[in-house]
């Protein structure tokens, strides 16, 4: 695995630390368990990191010096891509070749296909978010380097493979050139045995509560969320992401979130948590009685999984991943993104009817179950790399 900026190891919540980091660390666990040794190469971003860390049975970390040895913006790392392309063929050169190769992000993508054609071996491609998406939604605001567009082309190109994580992506791969050859879908996955429905829902509480789960990033949209909760009275928002909660004062989307709630009136029912750890946010949505996922754009979204998984419907907004993984009328409502009235309708429908949201909670964590447990992620995986790599199956491995 080359995931140049999302670490498995690092702290969720951080400006680019989110679902790649989690999608890397347990598709990599998910195929140790199925027999592979992975390795996760990442960008070393501290002069004290060891060089290697055991991250799991059959899974480590390998740091990568690659520019300065300190926490870098991942639109600040092109520029270093060379020379984590180079480190990487030098420490595959001779014994330590790997079979196989995927590239998380473009950048990664960069660095891997420079670094693996001195092997010879091929290259599996996951974006996890396209540059021309991005600056279609974006515009000025978009930060990423003028070169990406056209470098997420040629790794559509020159990749051997590229798993793209839903069936919008697959449109936008097609239009940059892709085959449809060239391209598999498989979903991120969510685990299962920790994001599990639990308990009820504590008892004896004066709102209902909304949960939003996200990095405080504009295009994450939560600002829709509070302009909902003028048309929805007497319900609480609880907002999970971020710095952790004593940064939050200076923290500006922070600011300006607080900032509009007051302006609006509804301050008193909005709570900002700040980071929460991984292990802590299946507890957290179990509290919640619906969970709301406004982004303007959305190349997967892990939060509508793990609200699924532990049997909460999910209102989101019908945008790129989401519209794969809520089902209108099914697991949840799909509303325009940037459509606080709507979100309001869908909100009060699903908070009015609790034997419509009952239904749509237990349709959640069926559909997780089935599609979305990293056993079934990582098989789906597993076949798509032994279509390029010609190897037995793995002991005490089903094939599929």
């Amino acid at each position: 695995m080359v995931s140049e900026h999302a670490s498995p190891l690092a702290t969720l919540g951080d400006v680019d630390a989110g679902g790649q980091n989690v999608h890397v660390a347990a598709l990599s666990l998910a195929l140790a368990r199925r027999g592979h040794d992975v390795d996760v190469y990442t960008r070393r971003d501290s002069p004290t990191t060891p060089a290697r860390v055991p991250f799991g049975p059959g899974v480590d970390v390998i740091h990568v010096s690659a520019g300065p040895a300190r926490p870098l913006p991942k639109d600040e790392l092109l520029p270093h891509m060379a020379e984590f392309g180079r480190r990487l063929a030098d420490s595959w050169a001779g014994a330590g070749a790997p079979d196989l190769v995927h590239a998380h992000f473009w950048m990664s993508g960069l660095a891997a296909i420079d670094a693996a054609r001195t092997i010879g071996v091929p290259v599996v491609q996951t974006f996890h978010a396209l540059g021309t998406v991005k600056q279609r939604h974006q515009g000025q605001q978009d930060s990423s380097p003028r070169e990406r567009i056209a470098a997420e082309a040629g790794i559509c190109r020159d990749a051997d493979l590229i798993i793209a994580t839903c069936s919008d992506e697959v449109t936008e791969l097609r239009r940059m050139g892709a085959t449809d050859a060239s391209v598999v879908v498989v979903p991120c996955g969510v685990d299962t045995r920790l994001f599990t429905p639990g308990t009820a829902r504590p008892g004896h509480r004066e709102a209902p509560i909304l949960l939003s789960v996200g990095r405080l990033v504009e295009r994450k949209g939560i600002d829709t969320i509070i302009r909902a909760l003028v048309r929805v009275p007497g319900v609480e928002l609880v907002i999970a992401g971020g710095p952790e909660k004593a940064e939050l004062a200076t923290h500006p989307e922070a600011i300006r979130l607080r900032e509009l709630a007051e302006t609006l009136g509804v301050d008193g029912r909005l709570r900002l948590l700040g980071s929460v750890a991984h292990d802590r946010m299946p507890a957290l949505l179990r509290q919640a009685d619906l969970v709301v996922c406004t982004p303007w754009y959305e190349p997967f979204g892990i939060v509508p999984i793990e609200a699924a998984a532990c049997g909460r419907a999910v209102v989101g907004s019908a945008v790129g991943g989401l519209l794969d993984t809520v089902v209108p009328g099914t697991t949840g409502t799909l509303v325009p993104p940037q459509d606080p009235v709507a979100v309001a309708l869908a909100v009060r429908e699903l908070l009015g009817d609790s034997a419509l949201r009952h239904r749509y909670e237990k349709a959640a964590r069926r559909r997780a179950l089935t599609l979305y447990d990293w056993k079934s992620v990582a098989a789906a995986t597993d076949r798509a790399y032994r279509s390029l790599v010609a190897s037995p199956v793995l002991p005490g491995v089903l094939a599929g």
